[in-house]
């Protein structure tokens, strides 16, 4: 856990404070955002609300965001996107071998990005997104595609290093990147999980599908010709 903290270091987060500060004012905004969208969706969501929460006029909510589609943005942005480059910073400065680097990055991923609510927004956009193909395409580009290059990236340094075989380029880092999105979907969907693993718990769950792939993935030592099944 230490490590995690050390490598992926959470982001500083401020509690909502009721003050009017002018530059408090866009973080209260954001926040009440994440709560409405995430609990009513992005269609049944009106700026009203997400300013009257915020403690301000819906004139004010705009003074900072043109629409509701640029508030959503914005939110995405703040509470997912912002931490993108951290991760990069973190996995140019590990030196541990890279099974230990996969664990401690998608430990991190979740405690960081999905653990709070804004893994709620996978499950809006899966619910929400043919209905709003620009936040879709928004979110593929600016979520989905830089998180799929994260897990490239991890498991290229394994390649580098002789420690992972070659996977399919495409489909591969999809594998560990849908497992996360359907963690969150799971996570907002208590009463999926069967009684015998009720409640969920994300970091066993993580641990048993990071085993799973590094199981297909790790290069081990071959067999000697007495073991080798295929010498018998």
């Amino acid at each position: 856990m230490q490590l995690i903290k050390n490598l992926f270091p959470a982001p500083c987060s401020t509690p909502v404070k009721r003050e009017r500060r002018k530059e408090a004012r866009p973080g209260e905004l954001l926040q009440a955002a994440l709560h409405l969208f995430v609990e009513n969706g992005f269609a049944a969501t009106k700026v009203e609300e997400v300013a009257r929460m915020a403690g301000v006029s819906k004139g004010t909510l705009f003074l900072y965001f043109s629409s509701k589609e640029e508030l959503f943005k914005a939110v995405v942005r703040d509470k997912i996107v912002g931490q993108l480059s951290q991760f990069h910073a973190a996995i140019d400065a590990f030196e541990g071998p890279t099974s230990q680097l996969m664990r401690t990055f998608l430990h991190a991923w979740w405690q960081q990005a999905d653990a709070s609510q804004s893994s709620g927004i996978a499950k809006l956009m899966l619910s929400e997104g043919q209905q709003f193909p620009e936040l879709a395409a928004f979110y593929r580009e600016e979520v989905i595609d830089p998180a799929r290059e994260l897990i490239t990236r991890v498991h290229a340094r394994g390649l580098q290093r002789g420690e992972f075989r070659p996977i399919d380029p495409t489909y591969g880092p999809l594998t560990l990147l849908s497992s996360l999105l359907f963690l969150a979907l799971w996570h907002h969907a208590p009463a999926l999980s069967p009684p015998q693993i009720s409640p969920l718990q994300p970091l066993a769950y993580l641990d048993a599908l990071i085993d799973t792939y590094l199981s297909g993935v790790l290069v081990r030592e071959p067999l000697s010709p007495a073991m080798d099944p295929q010498a018998l």
